[in-house]
């Protein structure tokens, strides 16, 4: 076998791995959105343990870790007019464990004051390095435009 095919099957290999690691397993927790004939629309993961992206959250009395983005995401389902759920996965389907998540933690809660659009668009609160070089080029801009009108020009 050549090395430039092993080289494309590894990363086949590599990707279908992934990619498998992110399908819904038996014993998974997933927020779901379905239309009111029950038919699927999509789904945000529920975790059941901390990452640095997470932050702790209840539904119907039980505990997990959930994105920003996921929260945001069941407000907008709900004002869409579908109907979201935390379904588990019992490995033959999913069993839908409580109704409403979207009444029982929102945005305000995990402390985000984005309106739920921002937070899906990749609004953030915290400044970025461009906004910081942008504001401080700004000044500068402002700053030679005045002394120019002054006669202090450079």
């Amino acid at each position: 076998m050549n090395l430039r095919l092993a080289t494309c099957l590894a990363a086949l290999c590599a990707a279908t791995a992934s990619h498998a690691d992110s399908l819904p397993k038996p014993g998974d927790y997933y927020l779901i959105s379905r239309d009111h004939a029950g038919k699927f629309l999509g789904s945000h993961k529920l975790f059941k343990e901390e990452s640095d992206e997470t932050k702790q959250v209840t539904y119907c009395g039980r505990e997990y870790f959930v994105r920003d983005s996921s929260v945001a995401w069941t407000e907008l389902e709900a004002e869409f007019g579908h109907v979201v759920h935390v379904e588990f996965n019992f490995g033959k389907g999913w069993r839908p464990i409580c109704a409403n998540p979207e009444r029982e933690v929102t945005l305000a809660d995990i402390g985000v004051s984005l309106d739920a659009r921002e937070v899906l668009a990749g609004v953030s609160t915290a400044p970025s390095t461009a906004s910081r070089l942008a504001t401080i080029g700004a000044m500068f801009r402002t700053s030679v435009f005045e002394d120019s009108k002054s006669g202090l020009g450079m």
